[in-house]
């Protein structure tokens, strides 16, 4: 986290595994006080994740935690079930709420909703286009968030289906490690060169894809789109790499600030990248450039 917030980020987003999804690690409670103390000292923002589908069980400590976090000075809570919001209602003073709903925070309408509700940001959902996420942030009553680079999910379930694949062969699951840190991929048949990251954790099985959204060269499009925050997800990839992403994209995001008229883009903040990605990994617009249709 502090290489990050050095290397140029204004926020990031840590958390933990009994409330929060695809995380790349654990950071209680007593670590989050702290990296929000270090944060704000660099003038940086420290967001929760608070993401998990959550079970009748999951609810109990919920309300108890978000008191912690709001005593400890966190930024914002991402949450995408109801049950965070509601949770939140009962802290002592409004918590800054992010929705994110993965893959159905698709319209305005219902992001507008959530707002309503509490919710202060909206994050986009991967699969829409450049044009529907600059209409996305003109009607939209919240602050928008995108995903400009990294891996993406593409599947959740709750079920254990690695730990089911292993026992359906007849083998011995429980001994077999089956975490994030396996580096186990999924093949299909028809496209065998693309490889599908999957792990499994407490919160069941986790599918992502098999490219990395890059949108270095086209940041201006989105700044001029007035887009208020810029996401790069670090998950599955090595801290030098994150760092390294972040300088990129910081140079890239002042030097169009600062000069609109004059910008232009420095490969070199794209061949530091190129340097350090994985060569069965291509980067790629995601969706940005494609007809999407749902």
């Amino acid at each position: 986290m502090q290489g990050l917030i050095e290397a140029g980020a204004d926020a990031v987003i840590i958390g933990e595994e009994r409330y929060g999804m695809r995380l790349p690690g654990n950071i209680g409670l007593d670590e989050i006080r702290a990296a929000a103390a270090w944060a704000h000292e660099k003038q940086a923002k420290v967001y929760v994740a608070v993401n998990k589908i959550f079970d009748n069980a999951s609810l109990a400590g919920l309300s108890d935690y978000l008191h912690t976090l709001q005593e400890y000075g966190v930024d914002a809570v991402i949450f995408g079930d109801p049950s965070v919001l509601m949770a939140a209602r009962t802290l002592p003073r409004p918590i800054p709420l992010h929705w994110n709903a993965e893959m159905t925070s698709t319209n305005y309408a219902t992001a507008n909703y959530w707002g309503r509700q509490g919710a202060t940001r909206v994050v986009l959902a991967r699969e829409l286009n450049m044009e529907q996420v600059l209409a996305f942030k003109e009607q939209s009553e919240l602050s928008v968030e995108v995903q400009v680079h990294g891996i993406t999910n593409i599947y959740h379930s709750k079920r254990e289906l690695v730990k089911n694949y292993i026992e359906h062969q007849g083998n011995e699951a429980s001994s077999q490690d089956r975490s994030i840190e396996r580096g186990l991929f999924l093949i299909e048949h028809e496209r065998r060169d693309q490889r599908y990251p999957v792990y499994e954790d407490s919160n069941g099985t986790h599918i992502m894809s098999s490219e990395d959204i890059c949108m270095l060269e086209n940041l201006p499009e989105l700044m001029d789109g007035q887009i208020d925050s810029l996401k790069i997800e670090g998950l599955l990839k090595s801290s030098v790499y994150n760092e390294t992403v972040v300088r990129s994209y910081r140079a890239a995001i002042d030097a169009y600030a600062a000069d609109p008229s004059s910008y232009e883009f420095q490969q070199e903040w794209l061949d530091a990248i190129l340097a350090l990605q994985d060569p069965e990994r291509e980067l790629s617009y995601g969706f940005f450039y494609k007809e999407q249709v749902y």
